[in-house]
């Protein structure tokens, strides 16, 4: 099924995983390669209409962690209909801001949902349809705090989490970048976007060889 490449970037709030994805699709179309740039959650229409609902709540408490695992699964399975799957059949690239690794990071290990929720969530979910690659930005949570202030817009629903929480996925996304050394690399993030972007370009030629 999957012709093209399935690239996704993760990391905690304010790392550059946006930055990233822009850049990466310029350096990439000077390959030849049409690059769809996608995100969780999200993506599609539904999945935009889920992102709306979990990380602006109308109510005060919020959602559940398990509540928001399953809202983005439904949001996920949308998307890799509508967007990725079609894609990756025509044999583009996708990368893809956020993925399972993200519901891995904060529902999992900062929320508390149970892994094999998780994991039987992605199989029925996601399926095949599985990353290629990972990128993982990795940067101080003090430092990813001074980036969100500096940008001074509203924040959302994670955002707004301790320092504890957002330390708490900070660590996670290091494991996961450990349990799943074959698919992840985990990037120095508190560079500038262009020595990030020579990062990611080593690591992926490396594996994709674009020349």
């Amino acid at each position: 099924m999957q012709n093209g490449r399935f690239v996704t970037l993760e990391g905690g709030e304010g790392v550059g995983k946006s930055t990233l994805a822009q850049l990466l699709k310029v350096r990439l179309s000077e390959h030849g390669i049409n690059v769809v740039l996608t995100r969780e959650p999200g993506g599609s229409i539904g999945g935009e209409e889920i992102r709306s609902l979990v990380l602006n709540p109308k109510s005060d408490d919020g959602w559940s962690a398990l509540t928001q695992t399953l809202l983005f699964f439904a949001a996920r399975s949308d998307h890799l209909d509508k967007i990725i799957a079609p894609a990756l059949k025509r044999g583009d690239w996708v990368i893809c801001d956020r993925f399972t690794d993200s519901t891995r990071a904060y529902q999992q290990v900062a929320g508390g949902v149970s892994s094999e929720i998780i994991e039987q969530l992605d199989q029925i979910s996601v399926g095949d349809v599985q990353p290629d690659m990972t990128l993982i930005l990795d940067m101080p949570v003090e430092d990813a705090v001074k980036r969100r202030e500096a940008r001074n817009g509203p924040m959302d629903a994670f955002e707004s989490k301790p320092l504890s929480f957002h330390k708490s996925v900070r660590e996670a996304f290091r494991n996961l970048g450990e349990t799943y050394s074959t698919r992840c690399h985990v990037l120095d993030a508190g560079q500038s976007p262009d020595e990030v972007l020579n990062q990611a370009l080593k690591i992926i030629d490396e594996r994709f060889d674009l020349h």
